[in-house]
């Protein structure tokens, strides 16, 4: 189906765009699924998150974070304090569903007015990494987006030499849409930003995808997968 129109003036144009906007801004509310829970980040999630990273003893996972690694718990308390207060971006504890926190992430680049979010600020300690919480984290986010808030396009975005960052992009359904040279200086060096997005007509074959990866029958009861998410769809 063709993006575009002709005008009164034979000029291709954009389809008319259905819906209301702006769209509601996502409310800091919890988030629960199957295997994990995001909750709204707080001070109280400091100790637990120092402790998660802390597995991380050579800082690999920090390398193309602005931040990190905390040098010390007092460090992650005031991170923590200040994020907890941010609004854009909206800071999540991704916890397991007894309350552990095992990672952060968030939604930022909010824009109502044109249905416009990013997810980011992602971070993983070892025990959430590779796991049904991970991608069952990133699933509930995208759903709020879509389905509950109505959201048009989702971004990701990443340091272009972050290869593991841009495959679980495209695991999880986003498309490559470009590269942005020189975009922006993390840590006194340059960054090229890889950029990829879902939008919301894509979003239900990759709901379905997710759905079905994150079923209960696709695990052996030891938790191991039995088909991989690039095998569905």
């Amino acid at each position: 189906m063709s993006q575009n129109r002709m005008n009164d003036l034979g000029q291709p144009v954009g389809l008319p765009v259905d819906g209301s906007f702006p769209r509601p801004r996502p409310p800091h509310e919890p988030l629960d699924g199957r295997y994990v829970r995001l909750e709204p980040l707080s001070p109280a999630h400091a100790a637990g998150l120092y402790a998660a990273f802390a597995e991380d003893a050579a800082g690999r996972n920090w390398t193309y974070l602005p931040r990190g690694p905390f040098v010390d718990l007092a460090e992650a308390e005031s991170w923590a304090a200040e994020a907890a207060q941010s609004a854009d971006p909206l800071f999540f504890a991704i916890c397991d569903p007894d309350g552990t926190p095992q990672g952060f992430c968030s939604y930022l680049r909010i824009d109502p007015a044109n249905g416009v979010i990013e997810v980011g600020n992602i971070h993983y300690a070892p025990k959430l990494q590779k796991s049904a919480a991970a991608t069952e984290a990133m699933y509930l986010m995208m759903a709020r987006a879509f389905d509950t808030l109505g959201y048009r396009r989702y971004e990701w975005k990443c340091d272009a030499l972050n290869t593991p960052s841009r495959r679980a992009a495209q695991r999880l359904g986003f498309k490559y849409e470009g590269t942005f040279r020189q975009a922006v200086i993390v840590k006194g060096r340059n960054r090229d930003t890889a950029w990829f997005s879902i939008i919301d007509r894509e979003w239900p074959e990759v709901k379905a995808r997710l759905e079905a990866w994150l079923a209960p029958a696709n695990f052996t009861e030891d938790g191991r997968q039995k088909a991989a998410l690039a095998s569905l769809g």
